[in-house]
């Protein structure tokens, strides 16, 4: 198969968080596959060095840059963006992709405790919002930057059993329409791509078993595991200026699951 080449993405500076594994890691390939000078935030060294050796062995593809970081630790958080920001002069696309629907976050409403609720606002909200605020000075003083903010269906089905990423999720898509409202004066648009059930690495370890892509296979329209770089497909759409008169919109991708957001 072959798919669309941005130009308006070569040497464009984009940020990625949560880019060593899945979506995020999908994403940095195609981004770097399209001559974009891409730096990426995650906590998991291993996986860090195995998409950065992946890459580099792809003709054409810039090499991309990794900084560890944990994105519930805002200090560090706030560095990264600096250094991105230092390295490169600006950052002209932001992929707030950071999250994590893990065990602790599988508990039903009377098990969530006031430091299981930090923690998965943390991992799955907060970081969007102050990686943003970081960000978009350098965005406003050049008059253009895409933001694309990571939702999820699991609040349009709407998903039990794990109630704060549903909250979260749902969060995302307020935050993206009143950004894209905030900062639309300075040229700079601000998205949401919002995945169905993605047959990443880590879903298909953890969550994926027989029972679950029976019950996911019933309800899409596609009778298939959708794959991380089909997203990521989607993403980069959004951050070229081809989606240059899309702001405040949020994207679904799912096969088919639910019909709109």
């Amino acid at each position: 198969m072959s798919y669309a080449t941005y130009p308006s993405l070569r040497g464009k500076t984009v940020l990625v968080t949560g880019g060593a594994e899945g979506i995020g890691a999908a994403s940095v390939e195609l981004f770097c596959r399209q001559g974009s000078n891409v730096v990426f935030l995650d906590y998991s060294d291993d996986s860090a060095k195995k998409l950065l050796d992946k890459i580099k062995d792809i003709p054409g593809a810039t090499q991309p840059t990794f900084l560890h970081c944990d994105v519930t630790d805002l200090a560090r958080l706030k560095e990264c963006a600096e250094k991105a920001l230092a390295d490169y002069g600006t950052v002209d696309v932001l992929l707030n992709n950071a999250a994590r629907a893990g065990a602790q976050t599988r508990v039903p409403t009377t098990q969530v405790t006031p430091e299981s609720w930090d923690h998965d606002i943390n991992v799955n909200l907060r970081h969007q919002f102050f990686l943003t605020q970081a960000v978009v000075p350098a965005m406003q003083k050049k008059g253009s930057g895409s933001i694309i903010n990571m939702g999820s269906i699991t609040w349009r089905i709407p998903a039990v059993g794990l109630p704060l990423y549903t909250m979260c999720k749902a969060a995302v898509v307020g935050m993206t329409r009143t950004h894209s409202k905030e900062f639309g004066q300075y040229g700079i648009r601000v998205n949401s791509v919002v995945p169905g059930a993605i047959a990443t690495q880590r879903q298909i370890d953890e969550v994926l078993t027989d029972e679950y892509r029976a019950e996911v296979m019933a309800a899409q329209s596609l009778k298939r595991d959708l794959m991380p770089d089909e997203v990521a497909r989607l993403i980069l759409f959004l951050a070229a200026d081809d989606s240059s008169a899309i702001t405040g919109s949020s994207y679904v991708i799912d096969g088919g699951w639910v019909s709109d957001v």
